[in-house]
């Protein structure tokens, strides 16, 4: 791997101005005492999605006081900003797309996959925080020795064991994703299976158990295209809580350029010069991905600047 000049540092979901106080959440006070304080802002989470003031850039969370039904939600206790609590609590009940937000939010409901990129740095990393607990609580509510229901303590952030007191901590699996590039400056987009048609983005995959973050692009680049890879630069990284990943990017130069997709991985795989990803946005027969990935910002990085979707005259 080669040193990099610097890293990309305007990452949608890697800002984050939240102290996380692990010392304070350590406190089994801490979530009650948070409750009493009028100033603590609560943030909703329901069915992936929070309910938003404001639309398009101006987009923000529609953050309230706590309410009396919160104690019985077990609040995860994100951390504090300028002396103020932030707390999220995960309701139960679906999200109609269709359906306004009650409360007096003007917003709607939004994923972090939707405004993630529009949201700023203080509630962007509210909302990555409480979409990796969200996750992580819904699909880990037994002890994996024992089978026994856990209870959660610490504020939201471990789970403990009632039968065996064994502690469970949400986990974060690493994945690379990597910008490769030919001789030519070509850039290598793909299309995974069963992604919608048309679709293309770079290539990415999790980092393998006893496995370096730069074996595994060498890996990866390889398993999926048949292609070898050197000069790793390290580009920046980002959380990617859908569920729970840690996104590595990497820019890599391919030493061979014969595609040999794996057709279990990979649906279309090809080179492309600027000229021609341009013309296949502007017709309409390409799309990208959304500007809150880390995979829309290695392609922008290539490219040299921000991409447009012609087909709206917005940026996706």
């Amino acid at each position: 791997m080669t040193p990099a000049d610097e890293t990309l540092l305007d990452l949608a979901l890697s800002r984050a101005l939240i102290d996380r106080s692990a010392r304070e959440r350590a406190d089994e006070e801490t979530v009650a005492r948070a409750l009493d304080d009028h100033r603590t802002r609560v943030l909703v989470v329901r069915g992936g999605r929070s309910p938003l003031l404001g639309t398009g850039e101006d987009v923000r969370l529609a953050l309230r006081p706590p309410s009396a039904a919160d104690r019985s939600r077990v609040p995860w206790f994100l951390g504090r900003h300028d002396g103020v609590a932030y707390l999220a609590v995960d309701e139960p009940g679906g999200v109609d797309d269709d359906r306004p937000a009650g409360g007096g939010h003007d917003g709607g409901w939004a994923s972090l996959r939707e405004v993630g990129a529009d949201l700023d740095d203080l509630e962007v990393g509210l909302l990555t925080t409480a979409t990796a607990l969200q996750g992580w609580h819904a699909r880990h509510g037994h002890c994996p020795r024992c089978g026994a229901a856990t209870h959660v303590v610490q504020g939201g952030w471990v789970r403990r064991c009632p039968e065996d007191g064994s502690e469970h901590y949400p986990r974060t699996d690493p994945a690379v994703i990597m910008a490769v590039v030919d001789d030519d400056d070509r850039l290598l987009l793909a299309t995974g299976t069963g992604w919608a048609p048309g679709r293309i983005s770079v290539l990415a995959g999790f980092v393998e158990a006893g496995e370096t973050m730069e074996a595994a692009v060498v890996r990866e680049v390889y398993e999926e295209v048949g292609v070898r890879v050197t000069d790793l630069v390290f580009r920046g990284d980002q959380p990617w809580p859908f569920p729970a990943s840690l996104m590595l990017g990497f820019r890599a130069r391919a030493t061979s350029t014969r595609l040999d997709p794996d057709p279990e991985e990979i649906s279309e795989a090809d080179w492309y010069t600027r000229e021609q990803l341009a013309a296949r946005l502007a017709d309409g027969s390409r799309t990208l991905p959304a500007r809150v990935s880390i995979a829309r910002r290695l392609i922008e990085e290539w490219y040299g600047g921000e991409l447009i979707e012609p087909a709206s005259g917005r940026r996706p």
